[in-house]
């Protein structure tokens, strides 16, 4: 198994090593970089790419990775792990989607070196981590205050996606298709498959999600050969093929009637629309049968705004 460079840093076979991806410094001179765990086992093996922080306020895939390192869960039998707890530190400091220009690193890539901050990160990566890569799991978090259900996106119809997905075993798959400017986009186009967690929302832990994906991020690499054991699957996933979101009829103070998880079925009322002075109240209906796989849980809402995401 041949030596790996990242940053100018040889990582040889059976080294752990931490690299600093240096990006740039913030107004005062401090030096922002991006940490990148390495993990390599004497044995050749595939290379798995586990990352969170695209979106700096997106904390449960942080938190994921990190109690993963923790607990020593991604030292590898064969082959490497590259985990990256925070990709973009800019937001991970201002409590942010973004990076301070306003955009988004997810839709910057393959990036340039010349861009624009959010492209000058996603050129970094891409130049450093990605050719290394032969399977990646991208960790994120429902924003705006909308929480989503644990569940995975990916393409369905590529089969080693859909294999990665049901290996992993969340809640719910989700068949999404590339969005440009992605990483998935960028990393599909150079033969290198990579899944998409969601789960909980921005600022707020969601326990029962960050559980389901170490256990699943486990069970995916126990699925590469990466580690020789995991936890069973107690359930198969359920596949989504579609996806709608439902939005606010009018404006004024929104209320749930159902669960994130829950079943729901068409003309069914899953909350109302209210005027915040007590004169009207308008049901929310749902359009089709599904599941509810997002929710809103901003009281507060305009007209238009999402307030329900139904996987179907």
């Amino acid at each position: 198994m041949a030596e790996m460079i990242i940053n100018e840093t040889a990582i040889q076979p059976g080294e752990n090593i931490l690299i600093r991806l240096a990006i740039s410094r913030l107004p005062s001179g401090t030096e922002i970089d991006i940490p990148v765990h390495v993990f390599r086992a004497q044995e050749p093996g595939p290379v798995l790419l586990l990352m969170a922080g695209m979106h700096g306020d997106e904390v449960n895939g942080i938190e994921i990775i990190r109690r993963m390192i923790r607990r020593n869960m991604l030292q590898p039998e064969r082959g490497t792990i590259i985990a990256v707890p925070v990709l973009n530190i800019y937001g991970f400091l201002n409590f942010s989607r973004e990076v301070p220009d306003g955009k988004d690193v997810n839709r910057s890539f393959p990036g340039n070196a010349n861009g624009s901050l959010a492209s000058r990160v996603a050129a970094r990566f891409t130049k450093e981590i990605l050719p290394l890569v032969d399977y990646g799991i991208d960790f994120h978090t429902g924003g705006a205050s909308r929480s989503n259900f644990p569940q995975l996106r990916c393409v369905l119809e590529e089969e080693t996606n859909a294999q990665l997905a049901h290996a992993f075993g969340a809640p719910f798959i989700l068949n999404s298709n590339l969005r440009l400017g992605s990483l998935r986009k960028e990393a599909s186009q150079m033969g290198k498959p990579i899944i998409v967690y969601e789960t909980g929302e921005s600022l707020r832990f969601d326990e029962h999600g960050i559980n389901v994906a170490i256990e699943g991020t486990h069970r995916v690499m126990h699925h590469l050969g990466i580690i020789s054991s995991s936890t069973p699957l107690s359930q198969p996933s359920i596949i989504c093929e579609k996806d709608t979101w439902v939005r606010a009829p009018k404006a004024g103070l929104f209320r749930s009637f159902v669960k994130n998880g829950q079943i729901i079925n068409r003309g069914q009322q899953i909350g109302t629309s209210a005027d915040p002075y007590g004169f009207d109240s308008y049901p929310i209906i749902s359009p089709v049968s599904g599941y509810v796989i997002g929710l809103n849980h901003m009281p507060v809402v305009n007209q238009g705004d999402a307030i329900l995401h139904i996987g179907y």
